[in-house]
C-alpha cells in the first residue's frame, strides 16, 4: 500500500479500536486494495469491521461522524464500510445481515440526519457474500484476528447469487459506467465458467483466452481503468456485450 493509503487506514484502525474497545474482532481490507490494484484516482476503500455484539447508538454515532471526518481525506471514489457480527462471518447467512454501513452514496444523508441515517441503515446485503469471498481470497487483516479465523468460506450458491445480483441490469446500465459493467460482467462469467474470483484488472488476461472476441473492449476498458480514465464508446457495441454476456451467465449457471 502507498504512503497516503496506509496512513489512512491507520487512522481507521486506531479510531475503531478507540471506539470499539474489546468489541472489535478486526478489520478487514477487500476490494481492489485487498486485489493489489488501487487507483487513488479511481478507487474506494473499501473495509468490513467484525464485532462481538452490535454497538450501542452512541458508539455507531461516534464511528460515523469520524467516517465523515476522514472521508475529506479519502480517494475521490471514498470510503467503504460495512459492520458484521463476528457469527456471521463464522456461520454465514445469505444476504448476510450488517449492523452499519457507510459510503460515498450515503454520505450526504449522514450529513443532513446522523441518526435517522443510522437507524436505517442496518438490515441485509446480498454484497457481503461477495466481500467475504474476497476476503478469503485475498483480504487483509488490517487489525484484530486473524481473517482465517474469523471468516468461514462462502457457500458457492451464495457468492454465485451475489455476483450475478449486482449485474442483472447490466443492459441498462452499461452507458452510464462503461468500465465497471464491462468488467464486473467477465469477472462474473469468470468465476461461474472457472471458478476464478478476478479482480477487474485481471479481467484483460482472462478475455485473452476465454473471450476472444470480446478481448479489445475488454482491453480497454481495463486500460481505462487502470490510468483512471473516461472510457469512449459505441453504445450499440455496449448493449449488444452485455446482452452476449448475460445470456452466458444465465446459460452456465
Amino acid at each position: 500500500m502507498n504512503k497516503t493509503l496506509n496512513i489512512l487506514t491507520d487512522n481507521i484502525k486506531v479510531k475503531f479500536t478507540e471506539i470499539l474497545g474489546n468489541n472489535l474482532t478486526g478489520i478487514y481490507l477487500h476490494g481492489s486494495v485487498a486485489f493489489g490494484c488501487f487507483n487513488w484516482e479511481c478507487s474506494d476503500i473499501d473495509f468490513i469491521a467484525v464485532v462481538e455484539t452490535e454497538p450501542d447508538f452512541d458508539a455507531k454515532k461516534k464511528l460515523i461522524e469520524f467516517m465523515l471526518e476522514i472521508s475529506k481525506d479519502a480517494p475521490a471514489k471514498g470510503l467503504e464500510m460495512s459492520m458484521v457480527l463476528a457469527k456471521d462471518c463464522k456461520r454465514v447467512v445469505y444476504p448476510v445481515p450488517y449492523c452499519l454501513h457507510f459510503s460515498e452514496y450515503h454520505k450526504k444523508a449522514y450529513e443532513a440526519d446522523i441518526c435517522s441515517h443510522i437507524e436505517k441503515l442496518q438490515g441485509t446485503d446480498k454484497d457481503l457474500a461477495a466481500h467475504f469471498t474476497v476476503i478469503n481470497h485475498c483480504g487483509i487483516t488490517l487489525c484484530g484476528k486473524d481473517k482465517a479465523e474469523v471468516f468461514s468460506p462462502v457457500p458457492k450458491e451464495y457468492y454465485t447469487d451475489s455476483i450475478v445480483f449486482d449485474v442483472e441490469n447490466a443492459k441498462d446500465e452499461i452507458a452510464d459506467n462503461p468500465v465497471y459493467i464491462i468488467l464486473n460482467l467477465c469477472r462474473v462469467l469468470a468465476y461461474i465458467q472457472d471458478n476464478k474470483v478476478l479482480s477487474k484488472a485481471d479481467c484483460q488476461k482472462w478475455s485473452y483466452e476465454h473471450l476472444p472476441q470480446y478481448y479489445q473492449l475488454i482491453k480497454k476498458a481495463t486500460d481505462c481503468y487502470i490510468k483512471a480514465i473516461n472510457m469512449e464508446y459505441d453504445n450499440n457495441t455496449l448493449v449488444f456485450y452485455a446482452d452476449d454476456m448475460l445470456k452466458k451467465i444465465y446459460e452456465n449457471l
